[in-house]
């Protein structure tokens, strides 16, 4: 059983008692453009899985037909214990590659590129870690755990990982030799020299420990987030393919044919040499590095806001209508991208105005459409009156907009 929906309405619960938390102690950890972002990042995540057919679920179910070894009891409480800590292993293995090797980084990237860290980072997830993260859990299925054990486990082992994205909760002593902790996570996602590719563990710390990569959080080394190529952007889209397009484009500037294969498997970060001389790689200082936040105007904020609520409530329903038609998934799934799109726009203190004329026209159209049958007239309806409400805020976003003061930068 897959526990992660059960455990949503918790996390986001617990989002909102960590930031009343830090608020009322004066070390507010949350940045409404940052922590929108992080959550259309999950959002997108979720929904994508209806549309996108991975391979990895059609690997694991003809190995274990056909293919296994043998198959372990799942009524034994052995089997479960066995499959939680060798899926940590096999996490384990995929988290460093995800890190080390460029085509793997940029199917986990999304995740990083947070510059806060706090419980909603941990719902920024990628969403094209199934093109390859599927590979790493074939051994599992090899030795004859049950595909009912698995998605179990690994469920209860992305639960768990929530918590430890968190500032507030300091070292725990004795706990951190042997699990992955709030304050070795830190420095997973810091990007610090010495804490740069460290810490890699779901659940075990004990990984790390023993295969050399665990660093515990130094006093005087704070963690600065992030990754060590900002996007500057809130951008769901570009988050997810930005490191794709710069494999590719290494890819096709190499002239030497063995630099184009080595593009895809190098080191994170590397690039040929005939393409580091044309187009060096810009650098970077975790000291003075200055986090991506532009000021926009508190209407916007709270426009960007709403629209983050607005697909909070929308999206079991999106899931739901999308298990059961695809093309309707598609379609729920293709009006979800263009609302982050264009809210992100918003919240980067882009112009937006005609994006949103054009998503809102775009609604409409859908929701005229939708009325015709009885199956979506009800959704139809509330998409009407979504899409009117938010044609009559556009002029004032628009004035807004136009008196603003923006930080954007391009680049």
């Amino acid at each position: 059983m897959d526990y992660v929906p059960l455990a949503v309405p918790f996390f986001l619960l617990a989002i909102l008692l960590e930031f009343i938390f830090g608020w009322l102690k004066n070390n507010n950890t949350y940045r409404l453009n940052d922590t929108v972002s992080s959550l259309f990042m999950g959002s997108l995540s979720t929904a994508s899985k209806i549309v996108l057919i991975g391979v990895g679920g059609t690997v694991f179910y003809a190995i274990e037909t056909y293919y296994a070894l043998w198959r372990m009891d799942d009524s034994l409480l052995i089997t479960w214990i066995f499959a939680f800590v060798a899926y940590d292993l096999c996490y384990y293995c995929f988290h460093r590659i995800g890190h080390e090797r460029q085509i793997f980084w940029a199917s986990h990237v999304a995740h990083h590129q947070s510059e806060e860290y706090n419980l909603s980072t941990a719902l920024r997830q990628t969403s094209s870690s199934f093109l390859l993260n599927w590979i790493f859990y074939v051994p599992l299925f090899l030795i004859g755990v049950p595909a009912k054990v698995f998605v179990s486990v690994a469920s209860i082992n992305l639960i768990y990982q929530f918590w430890v994205h968190s500032q507030h909760i300091p070292k725990l002593g004795w706990y951190e030799l042997f699990f992955v902790s709030p304050s070795n996570h830190r420095v997973h996602h810091a990007t610090n020299d010495i804490y740069i590719d460290k810490n890699y563990g779901g659940v075990f710390i004990i990984w790390d420990r023993m295969f050399g990569t665990f660093q515990e959080e130094q006093e005087d080394e704070p963690c600065v987030y992030g990754i060590r190529g900002p996007i500057r952007s809130f951008n769901p889209l570009w988050a997810n393919i930005h490191i794709y397009l710069g494999i590719a484009k290494d890819f096709f500037r190499t002239e030497k044919v063995k630099d184009k294969l080595r593009v895809l498997v190098a080191r994170t970060g590397w690039q040929p040499d005939d393409v580091a001389k044309k187009f060096p790689a810009k650098e970077y200082n975790p000291k003075t590095y200055v986090k991506f936040d532009p000021i926009v105007s508190k209407i916007i904020s709270f426009y960007g806001f709403i629209q983050l609520i607005v697909l909070a409530i929308i999206g079991p329903f999106i899931i739901e209508y999308g298990s059961s038609n695809y093309i309707l998934g598609v379609i729920y799934v293709g009006m979800l991208v263009f609302t982050m799109v264009s809210t992100s726009r918003w919240l980067e203190g882009r112009p937006a105005m005609y994006m949103e004329i054009s998503r809102l026209f775009i609604f409409t159209i859908i929701g005229l459409s939708g009325t015709q049958y009885s199956q979506t007239y009800d959704a139809a309806i509330y998409l009407l009156i979504y899409t009117l409400i938010n044609f009559i805020a556009l002029p004032l976003l628009g004035r807004v907009s136009n008196n603003q003061r923006t930080a954007y930068q391009h680049g």
